[in-house]
């Protein structure tokens, strides 16, 4: 690590060059990366992220060249994940005086991380600013770019985004800046933004519209190069990119209910999905005949099953509807199941067996997990009794991750 990579007055690049081949999100990055820290020699001295854990004790040393750890009076974790909190618990341990800074979901998980129980933490959201003498520091709550608990830090004075995450390339550099590397970036930011930002596309937007007004002139995010020429070009690849291009996409909720909760739940993920403009349909398959309710099937994009569970299995018209399946060519179409329960609730699951019998690509939580790394999302979706907030809640995060697959690729 060098000292004297100084973005600003004030400011410097604390990080470490990370130049193997990586593993990463089940990946390996052969043109490695980097995990950049940075150090505010304000009044009241500010480190903004960490290092990877496996670089902790390098991470530590080298920042003890710096400035005396005793001497830290803030230390700002955009985002938990261990690439860029993983030297959190070692300098903690040793910055004693010093207050973390992070969003109240990300309290508890550095809490666990890192056994900061005795800590320390300054709970902030968006808007919301911090003096660090000689410069402020405004917080921006950006979740699920690319989980919950993240945020983006902007300093005032010196118009520097610091956003974790967000505008980030995957390049090992010694260059540090954009305007210094050897070649053309953008295929690179490109592909980063791929990899990691477009499944949370419709977040890329809300976080566009959050920093719209700021006078940004650099952007230092935690891997690869720092930008700061045509800063606003990088932006617009973000907004561009991250846009829906194809909105002309259909929804079919197909039911059968006992006691009207899971009618319930068919059109309250109905109602979510027109609110994401998204033409839905709702459908209670002992209504209609059989023929009618396969022409919806052929013409939606994505359909969602859902039956209530009496004596362990499902009720009506719905298992002939999904025997019915097999006769249909459905590869390019989204599936899940869903239903209300009371006692228990085997009849999701039977119509999850059915669905992943069919050449659906069928959605289940642990296919979410692994693509975006999201946890909130279960699908099945099952829901015991009536919808209550917390399911409302959850209903919307799914309409909107169902949404985005719906939109076209990129």
């Amino acid at each position: 690590m060098k000292k004297n990579i100084m973005l600003s007055e004030n400011i410097f690049w604390i990080g470490k060059v990370d130049d193997r081949n990586v593993p990463f999100h089940r990946l390996t990055l052969t043109k490695g990366t980097t995990y950049n820290s940075y150090l505010l020699m304000t009044e009241k001295p500010t480190v903004i992220d960490t290092v990877d854990i496996s670089f902790g004790k390098e991470f530590i040393e080298n920042l003890r060249n710096i400035i005396g750890l005793d001497k830290i009076k803030y230390i700002v974790i955009n985002h938990t994940e261990p690439d860029h909190s993983g030297a959190l618990g070692s300098l903690a341990a040793r910055a004693k005086n010093a207050v973390i800074v992070c969003t109240k979901l990300a309290v508890n998980e550095l809490k666990e991380m890192y056994k900061l129980h005795n800590r320390d933490f300054l709970v902030v959201g968006d808007g919301d600013t911090l003096d660090i003498g000689g410069k402020i520091l405004k917080f921006i709550e950006t979740p699920y770019l690319h989980t919950e608990e993240t945020m983006i830090t902007y300093c005032e004075e010196d118009k520097i985004l610091f956003p974790c995450d967000i505008f980030s390339t995957h390049l090992a550099n010694y260059e540090y800046f954009n305007d210094m590397a050897k070649e053309d970036i953008k295929n690179d930011y490109v592909g980063y933004y791929k990899l990691i930002m477009h499944p949370h596309r419709r977040y890329v937007q809300n976080m566009i519209e959050k920093i719209r007004d700021l006078d940004i002139r650099m952007i230092a995010p935690s891997h690869g190069f720092i930008i700061r020429e045509d800063v606003k070009s990088f932006i617009d690849i973000y907004d561009n990119m991250s846009k829906n291009t194809d909105l002309d996409k259909k929804t079919l909720i197909l039911y059968s209910t006992m006691t009207g909760s899971t009618k319930k739940i068919a059109t309250i993920l109905n109602e979510k999905f027109q609110e994401q403009n998204i033409t839905s349909k709702v459908i209670d398959v002992n209504k209609i005949p059989m023929e009618e309710v396969m022409k919806s099937i052929n013409e939606a994009d994505a359909i969602f099953f859902g039956s209530s569970t009496r004596y362990a299995d499902m009720i009506g018209n719905m298992e002939d509807v999904l025997k019915n399946l097999k006769s249909l060519n459905l590869e390019s179409k989204l599936g899940a199941a869903f239903g209300s329960y009371g006692w228990s609730g085997e009849a999701i699951e039977v119509v999850q067996d059915y669905l992943n019998e069919t050449n659906l690509k069928v959605l289940n939580t642990s296919d979410v997990i692994k693509s975006t790394g999201m946890i909130d999302i279960e699908l099945p979706l099952r829901i015991r009794f009536l919808p209550n907030e917390d399911n409302l809640k959850s209903i919307e995060r799914l309409v909107i991750y169902i949404a985005d697959l719906l939109l076209s690729a990129i």
